[in-house]
């Protein structure tokens, strides 16, 4: 499965940062506007109240008890005092409509004077039960704050009684809400501001953190590849210069262990190469004294001639390990070399089949007049591996095919029997590696398609295996058309 992109270190980080600030802005901000604009409206409300108040207090005695629209434009008015839109209401009587609120510099009417229409029920209510009642609301041009008051009676013996009279006063909160506005737009500026210093200090926070951190990678990307020398410098005693030291010493004991690997590698394949070599000399008198024993073994008693034949085969077998062992030392010390020549590869794949007598057992498939340059040694055993193999291990038909382009020529060999188990295809070049432990005393060395792989890719070639659709192991072999002695080596 694909992994989801993500976001880099720093950009969380500095994501992180920007959004606590915000978060912690807002509500800081949010906090005072709210808190503000409750102490603004509040102070405007109640001394619009008090003043309210103060003008009622100032009309009594009333003329009348049972006011006409003309006496009630005048409470209208004293009210007012010139200010606020006001309504003097009694029983089904209200005061004149005034002109409105001029609209400056023109002098037209910017909306029509407070009507008891307009008045809410809820308000309405309140004042008719004796008391001073307001509420805020949008009107027209903007918030205002409506107040209704009962105009009372006050008897000889100091009590009141409701004259029946209600008065109501529309005063604009216009002012305000601007200085709300202001507030809020403070607010703003105030966040954004935050925001930015969040961002910078993010930045510079981030640098600090994050140069540590690159230097790690980098180590580590060093580190993989194989400079097993590469150190961090460490800063300061926080947690990442802990971090630093621990990175520091894993590469030094990493670095021990390696160089430890290594001449044990080397020692175990030097030993490999002089037993190899010093087994030559007595394996060469061996192998001729059981040419003779195979030569007379017909000759002799049964159990003697089965004694000679079997000295004889297993002398083979340890002349081809020790063969095996040789050219794998060549290999793993670099001196592996290519011997080039323009070749019929035809005709060298017939003469591979034809030397080891597997002409009448393998279907080839050989288009005619494919010349290549390469070893012809090397890729005879690679050759001789791959069918030798599916000979031995799978079943017929055993098939050759080979393709060829430009740049590469391919050999595919393939066998009919029931194929590779799926845990052993990993391991098919491996060395010394069968897959079966029953063919653990069988006359492969084990070493046979590890010494295949190691000869295609010294042609700058490779070789794989898989299972076919049909059954059977299906080897494939790609070489170059132009194959290049490496290392600069004979050709």
């Amino acid at each position: 499965m694909t992994p989801r992109p993500s976001l880099g270190l720093r950009a969380r980080l500095l994501f992180a940062f920007a959004l606590l600030c915000v978060v912690t802005a807002t509500a800081v901000a949010g906090g005072m506007y709210v808190q503000a604009r409750n102490d603004i409206l509040q102070r405007a409300q109640d001394a619009a109240v008090q003043a309210m108040r103060s003008r009622l207090e100032a009309l009594f005695p009333l003329r009348s008890a049972a006011p006409d629209a003309g006496e009630l434009g005048e409470i209208a008015r004293a009210v007012a005092d010139g200010e606020n839109d006001t309504v003097a209401v009694y029983h089904e009587t209200r005061s004149p409509a005034g002109p409105g609120r001029p609209c400056l510099p023109f002098g037209r009417p910017c909306r029509q004077g407070l009507d008891p229409g307009m008045i809410p029920q809820g308000l309405r209510r309140e004042v008719a039960d004796g008391n001073i009642a307001w509420q805020r609301m949008v009107w027209q041009d903007g918030p205002q704050l409506i107040i209704g008051a009962p105009l009372l009676i006050v008897e000889g013996d100091r009590t009141t009684r409701a004259s029946g009279i209600e008065v109501y006063t529309v005063h604009s909160l216009a002012p305000e809400q601007r200085s709300i506005d202001r507030l809020s737009a403070s607010a703003w500026l105030i966040g954004v501001a935050a925001l930015a210093f969040a961002v910078v200090l993010a930045s510079l926070a981030t640098r600090g953190v994050l140069r540590p951190v690159r230097e790690l990678g980098h180590a580590a990307r060093l580190l993989g590849q194989g400079e097993l020398r590469t150190r961090i410098t460490v800063h300061g005693s926080d947690e990442l210069a802990e971090v630093a030291h621990t990175f520091n010493n894993t590469a030094t004991e990493l670095e021990r262990h390696v160089k430890q690997l290594r001449e044990m590698e080397a020692d175990a394949r030097r030993f490999v190469a002089d037993v190899s070599h010093e087994l030559r000399t007595p394996l060469a008198a061996l192998t001729a004294v059981a040419d003779i024993l195979d030569e007379e073994a017909a000759r002799l008693p049964e159990p003697a001639g089965r004694a000679a034949r079997l000295v004889s085969q297993e002398t083979l077998n340890l002349t081809a390990l020790v063969n095996d062992l040789i050219e794998i030392s060549r290999f793993d010390s670099g001196v592996a070399t290519l011997a080039l020549n323009e070749v019929d590869v035809a005709e060298l794949v017939s003469a591979t089949l034809r030397v080891r007598g597997w002409t009448q057992q393998v279907h080839t498939d050989l288009p005619p007049a494919v010349t290549t340059r390469l070893d012809p040694r090397r890729v005879d055993v690679i050759l001789a591996n791959l069918v030798g193999n599916a000979l031995r291990h799978g079943q017929p038909p055993v098939t050759l095919h080979l393709t060829a382009d430009p740049h590469w020529i391919t050999f595919q060999v393939r066998d009919h029997g029931p194929g590779l188990n799926q845990a052993v295809l990993p391991h098919v070049f491996d060395r010394f590696y069968k897959a079966s432990a029953a063919r653990a005393r069988s006359e492969g060395s084990g070493l046979g398609l590890a010494i295949a792989r190691e000869n295609a890719r010294l042609h700058q070639g490779d070789l794989t295996v898989t299972n076919a659709p049909d059954g059977g192991a299906f080897f494939t072999l790609r070489l170059p058309r132009r194959a290049d002695a490496p290392d600069g080596g004979p050709e």
